[in-house]
């Protein structure tokens, strides 16, 4: 069994819930290292919507424009190991700070705030840019607010990965540096959309829409599926290492073509807000595990919020693919992927 958990933080209720500041978006160009300084002229700089963005070249170009002060807070060596959260850059967690300052702070310059809401404009689909920041906003005031990053490696020299945590956030920008892993490592994200316990039916959720889709397999069972499909206790959420067969629920390749078809437009509905090349990671380290066809759904029943059989927490996972999806009191996703279910990521907490 691998590991990529370490110790998780309590999911806290924000009491403050501020308006997220208004922003120009921006894109990176080669006068990237430069503009990042404020060195640059403003005409340096060209609209993100002129352009398609790299994520990965602003990593940089906020990389190289750290002083030595800055990059001592936030910037850290590969293998990073810190002392009581072990290997920093491949923790994850529901509510954490991987690092002291915020990145709505005067710690990094304004053109330097510019550059980090690049690089998430560039993981994230743009028809999901709004949503996650309506989530931000619900959750942590805005994003910037409460969010930290930090880099490890060197980019543009050898392996690196760019890292964003906060409240309901872990995402990972690596230009696939990290060998087996889709994302760059394990990720998270959630949501309580309209307070910490959320009705049935998770109104103005901006996840609840995976959930829907997931409950449409379950529609679609026969009764003897559907009692397969069925788990009576849900893991502990954080329980994401990979694992040996059997999984919890229905083995996809006990459905009809029909159905599988079903569980394959839950998947594509999974990795929507996320940008091309890490849906293809996805896309990638499943098919050398076997793809769907060697993964499992549960849907718990522990926990039905509303006992309205829509279930609210639910599991797709195979050999090296867990995607475990919570939906109460509030909705947090824990997603581990990758092409070998040898690979570790890091130690379990």
């Amino acid at each position: 069994m691998t590991g990529p958990l370490n110790t998780r933080e309590t999911c806290h209720d924000c009491d403050d819930r501020g308006h997220a500041p208004d922003r120009r978006r921006f894109l990176v160009t080669a006068l990237g290292a430069a503009i990042a300084a404020g060195t640059a002229p403003l005409g340096g700089l060209v609209r993100a919507d002129d352009k398609v963005k790299v994520p990965e070249t602003a990593v940089k170009a906020l990389f190289d424009s750290l002083t030595e002060a800055q990059k001592k807070e936030v910037c850290f060596a590969w293998d990073y190991m810190d002392p009581n959260r072990g290997l920093l850059r491949t923790r994850v967690s529901n509510n954490w700070h991987i690092t002291k300052p915020v990145i709505n702070s005067d710690f990094f310059t304004a053109p330097q705030r510019l550059l980090v809401r690049d690089i998430f404009e560039g993981i994230v689909q743009p028809e999901w840019q709004p949503k996650i920041d309506k989530q931000l906003k619900d959750d942590a005031g805005g994003f910037g607010n409460q969010q930290n990053i930090a880099i490890f490696g060197k980019p543009g020299d050898g392996k690196f990965e760019f890292v964003m945590t906060g409240r309901h956030m872990t995402m990972r920008c690596d230009g696939h540096s990290t060998d087996h892993a889709a994302f760059g490592g394990p990720i998270f994200y959630g949501h309580a959309a309209s307070g910490f316990n959320e009705k049935p039916g998770h109104p103005n959720n901006v996840y609840w829409e995976q959930a829907l889709q997931a409950n449409k397999v379950y529609e679609i069972l026969d009764g003897k599926q559907r009692s397969k499909a069925e788990v009576s206790k849900q893991p502990e959420e954080a329980a994401v290492a990979f694992r040996e067969s059997p999984y919890a629920g229905i083995p996809i390749s006990e459905l009809t073509a029909d159905q599988k078809a079903v569980v394959q437009k839950t998947l594509e509905k999974l990795v929507e807000p996320y940008r091309n090349s890490d849906r293809e990671s996805v896309e990638a380290c499943l098919k050398k595990q076997g793809g769907l066809d060697k993964c499992s759904l549960a849907f718990y029943t522990d926990d039905d919020l509303g006992n309205d059989r829509v279930w609210d927490t639910w599991r797709l996972e195979g050999p090296a693919f867990v995607w475990h999806f919570r939906g109460t009191p509030h909705v947090h996703v824990w997603v581990n992927i990758a092409d070998d279910p040898s690979v570790k990521l890091n130690a379990a907490g």
